[in-house]
């Protein structure tokens, strides 16, 4: 309305159709499968076999699982508001979203057992992806949790207390501002297709999508390290690094 035409760059998560980018959907769930496969390898282990139990199964978390089961995950757990369930062999994701896609909610799928929500997050699987709510593992249940890896695909799921109680275990935290920053990504990538009025196909999407968190991965990853610091402060230390390397480069009133 200002500019008197049409700005699409203003405001993204827009309809393909209207400077929409490809892969805006999916990015927030294959972010969690990147960093999840990094993770993985850095403990010295794969997708292939790796038990996934994942809390959510909106957009987020059933994406996530989808892409790790093609990459050779099994996925023992899934759960939303309406139910929680589970199979130590693996669920069939593939017939859980055509499911929930027919009825909108896992309720009244037959072929796992149904477990308490509660359960989910404590599950024998080696990575745990709360992509629900906030504040799910708390002081009560994370001395409980069996994974090895935790991948905050929802934001702020661990409270204050439990994060400390995860560092003791030795659990590896991925955490939200890493774990969940594909969304935002792929949101900055359609800002950058908008303003130059060209837009990339969805592989190309995908490929600077897994470039950038690969190496954010690698910079919390070396900052933890040089520290001795958890992932979680080491990412705070490598945001706060970038912005107030900016002040110092442009100076107080550039």
């Amino acid at each position: 309305m200002h500019k008197r035409h049409t700005v699409t760059a203003v405001v993204t998560g827009k309809p393909v159709e209207m400077g929409g980018s490809l892969g805006r959907r999916e990015a927030t769930g294959r972010g969690c499968m990147i960093v999840t496969r990094e993770a993985l390898a850095k403990l010295g282990m794969s997708f292939k076999g790796a038990r996934i139990a994942v809390q959510g199964f909106g957009n987020v978390g059933s994406i996530a699982a989808d892409l790790m089961a093609k990459e050779g995950a099994v996925i023992v757990a899934v759960s939303d508001k309406s139910t929680a369930l589970y199979n130590p062999k693996g669920l069939d994701v593939q017939e859980l979203l055509k499911w929930v896609k027919e009825r909108r909610q896992l309720a009244g799928y037959t072929k796992a057992e149904t477990i308490s929500h509660e359960q989910v997050l404590t599950v024998d699987c080696e990575v745990l992806i709360p992509a629900a709510t906030e504040n799910v593992i708390t002081r009560k249940n994370a001395p409980h949790i069996k994974a090895k890896i935790i991948c905050e695909g929802a934001n702020g799921p661990t409270s204050a207390a439990a994060d400390k109680i995860l560092e003791d275990k030795g659990i590896f935290v991925i955490p939200d501002i890493l774990a969940n920053a594909g969304g935002v990504t792929v949101s900055y990538f359609e800002w950058v297709q908008d303003r130059g009025g060209y837009f990339w196909d969805e592989d190309t999407v995908n490929r600077r999508l897994e470039t950038i968190l690969v190496r954010s991965f690698g910079e919390v990853m070396a900052m933890a390290s040089r520290y001795k610091v958890a992932n979680r402060i080491a990412s705070y230390i490598v945001a706060v690094d970038r912005v107030a390397a900016m002040h110092r480069l442009r100076g107080m009133y550039a």
